[in-house]
Formats: structure tokens, sequence, C-alpha cells
């Protein structure tokens, strides 16, 4: 069983967000470097360079760049195709400057792995994986056909034919290595990023749920009073207008829709109850709260509150905190979308902790997958959950999000398959301190208005 939130978040598309100032500034850097280069390797080294076609190589690149700074935008965004092109032109740059000093006898010939590190951090799998194919053909050419290094007495520089070798095979090692680690980093971080950015903006709305709850719950308090008052005195009104039909119609109207403001407030919100209630709770309604959208869904979910607790006495008081109701509803969420007919949520406590079991007749996790539940992302899922669920899209952020709301929130969570005969799926365990989680000391919320009938 794997959890996939549907449709909640998706990855960001590649190109239209790199800058094109920002490349434009790191070649800018590597013209710096070119020309430093050349010109030490002439006035220093005294090599027999073939200075004018190399400026002139390195003289595009200054075009192109001048070019790019003068017509476009400064804030101009790159698309894919856009962003391949530069790093295209960057590495053919680079490989007929190389091909110009001396080819693998060049100890700069390893920076032709630069454009595929770029690539594998901005680009589609399908533009790294070109670049890559075509460093290599370059560094293979260049084993071959090269202007030789020559100093001013016309001495050839040209290392063993093993340290060329072992430079090529350097080379593709590096471009091969490089770019896919650097791929795979950069896409771990990304889907972290849009994992816990999709996180944020679920607890953002739990938090503007409950605060919406809080405004309802006060209105319902506040209006008690006027409403009940209304009621009274209308009441009063169609008593004393029992010989006047057409006013005491008037009166029993006011007294109706007075009832139907009442029974508005009950509906939207627990009346006559002010914000201080919302904050708090038994450990076993925060529970069923978070339950609550599940339990119409054509599963049952058995509560066990306390269980295997004799000393009801000690049942902890909590903070009805957003976070903690978003992760435990995703949690019961998964179980109840994966389960066959049943779930069980368990809750029990100690002197030190509070502990939350939810537990389904599903199929459970892959036994692969244990050591992964949690990560966003996830796109596997066992054949039953794809033959129950088929147009199902998700990935795997509904486990992530709850994992880590709970967490912040101070529990430690534990994933499982059900050994019972009964409870043979997934079994989730949540644990918190109990300090973290309860709250102590009574607060007064002052007394409901009542209304008469």
């Amino acid at each position: 069983m794997i959890d996939e939130t549907p449709g909640l978040f998706r990855m960001r598309v590649r190109g239209n967000w790199i800058r094109l100032r920002t490349l434009v500034l790191l070649r800018w850097w590597a013209i710096f470097g070119q020309v430093t280069a050349l010109i030490v390797a002439d006035r220093v080294y005294r090599l027999d360079l073939e200075m004018g076609l190399c400026f002139l190589v390195v003289g595009v690149s200054v075009i192109s760049n001048l070019v790019a700074a003068f017509i476009f935008a400064e804030n101009k965004r790159l698309s894919e195709q856009d962003t391949f092109l530069v790093v295209l032109f960057d590495m053919l740059q680079l490989g007929t400057l190389l091909y110009l000093t001396g080819g693998l006898n060049n100890p700069f010939s390893i920076l032709i792995v630069g454009p595929v590190t770029v690539s594998a951090s901005a680009l589609s799998g399908r533009s790294t994986a070109f670049l890559g194919v075509m460093a290599i053909v370059l560094v293979t050419l260049m084993m071959q056909f090269y202007l030789p290094l020559r100093t001013e007495d016309g001495v050839i520089l040209k290392v063993p034919d093993v340290f060329r070798f072992g430079s090529w095979a350097a080379i593709v090692i590096a471009v091969m290595f490089l770019g896919v680690y650097a791929r795979w980093i950069v896409q771990e971080m990304r889907a972290m990023s849009d994992a816990l950015q999709a996180t944020q903006m679920a607890l953002a709305r739990e938090q503007k749920l409950t605060d919406l709850g809080g405004v309802v719950a006060a209105a319902a308090h506040e209006l008690g009073t006027p409403l009940a008052t209304i009621k009274l005195t209308s009441a009063e009104l169609a008593e004393d207008l029992e010989d006047r039909p057409d006013l005491r119609d008037d009166a029993l109207l006011i007294r109706d829709q007075a009832d139907r403001c009442r029974d508005i407030l009950r509906a939207m919100g627990p009346a006559g109850k002010d914000d201080l209630h919302l904050r708090r709770t038994p450990l076993d309604a925060l529970i069923e709260e978070a339950a609550e959208p599940h339990v119409d869904r054509g599963k049952l979910i058995h509560f066990e509150h306390a269980a295997g607790i004799r000393d009801m006495s000690t049942h902890p008081t909590v903070l009805r905190r957003p976070e903690i109701i978003h992760g435990l509803r995703n949690l019961i969420q998964n179980a109840v979308d994966f389960a066959r007919e049943n779930v069980w949520v368990e809750s029990y406590w100690t002197d030190t902790t509070i502990t939350l079991r939810i537990m389904d007749d599903g199929q459970g996790y892959p036994a692969d997958m244990l050591g992964r539940i949690g990560d966003p992302f996830i796109r596997r899922r066992a054949p039953a959950a794809e033959a129950r669920r088929p147009d199902y899209e998700g990935m795997g952020l509904g486990l992530f999000i709850a994992k880590t709301l709970l967490e912040r929130a101070g529990a430690d969570l534990t994933f499982a398959n059900g050994a019972d005969a009964i409870r043979t799926g997934a079994v989730i365990e949540v644990t918190w301190p109990r300090k973290a989680l309860e709250v102590s000391g009574d607060v007064t919320l002052g007394e409901n208005q009542r209304f008469s009938n």
C-alpha cells in the first residue's frame, strides 16, 4: 500500500526558469579564464600557438555575450531548447579551442565535463544524454585530430599515448559519473523542495479552516444572547397580540427567523463555545475529527480509544493543532483508500507517551518499499492497488506530508505490515512524548446561552 495524493502537486516543468543573465555571467568567467590561459601560455611558457585562431574562437563567445546582453532583457528566462542551445554552443566553442591547443595533450581538456554537469542540473534527461554523448565524441576525436603544442624552438609537447588514453578514459568516466550524480542530486533536491512546498500549502489550508471554525464558534457564542432576546421578545409580543392577527403573524415570523439563525450557526459550528474550547479537546475527539471526512467512504472505521487502559482519569487533553489534524487525516485517508472493508484506529497512553495506531485489512506495503515509506514522489504501487484505483494519479505526497507535519509536532512514526489474521494491511504507529502533546490547566469557557423553546 503506497499513498499517492491525487493531483495535489506536480513537479515543476523544466525550462523557462533559468535566467539568460546567469549563463551570460558564467560565460564571461569562462572567457576570462580562456584569455588568461592563452596569454600565460604565450608570454610565460613561450608556446607557439595559433593565437589568431584561438582569439577568434574566444571572440565568438564575446560577441554572443554582447548580443545576449544588449538585445535581450536582463531578466529573460530561457526555455528548455534555448538553454540546450546555449550549453551546446559553449561545449563546441571549448572543443574547438582545445583542438587548436593540443587536444588531449592540453590539461584543460577536463573542462569539457563542465557543460555536461550544467545540463544535468538544468535540462531534461534527453538533452543531458545528448550533450554527454557529444562530449565523448569530441574528446574521442581529439585523441587523433588536434594542432600540436609547440614551443618557440619548435619542440612538440606531447604526453605518452598511455597518458593520453588515460585522460580520455578519465574524461569519459567523469562525463557519465558527474552527469548522473549531478542529475540525481538535483532531482532529489527538487522533489524535496516541491514536497515541502506542498506540505506548507496543506498546513496553510488546514490553518485557515481551523481559524474559520474559531470565527464561526465565536460568532455563535456572541450572537447567542441577542438571538435569545429576540426570540423571547417576539414570543411575548405574539401572546400580547392575540387580538391583532396581522401583527401577531409578524411577531411569529421574527421568532421563526431567530430560530433559523440559531440553526444556521449550529450547522456551521458548535454554538455557544468560544475559541478557547476549539483549541483544547480530548484526544479521542481530536482523532475522530481527523477521521470525519473519511467515515462515509464505504469502509468501516473502528475507533478503540484507551485500548487496554482502565484508569480514564488520565485521559489526555490536547491542543487542536492544524498540523496534527491534517497529518492524522492523511494517514487515515491512506488506510481507507487501500483497505478492503475495515480500518482500525487505536489510541492508548502511558504517563510519558501517547500512541496512535492506524491499521487496515488491505494488502499492506510492498516489502521492498517499506524503507522508503514517507519519501515524496514514490510512483510505484502494488498491483492490487492499481486494480482498485486505476485512475488514481499521485506522487506519494500524502504520507510525506503527514510524516513531515507529525514529526514537526514531536511525533515518531513507524510503518509496518500487520501480522494479524484480520488486520493484514498496513500498520502505522504514531508516538508522541505526552508532554509535547498534552495541555494542562483549567480554562474557563463561560456558560453557553440556551435557547428556550
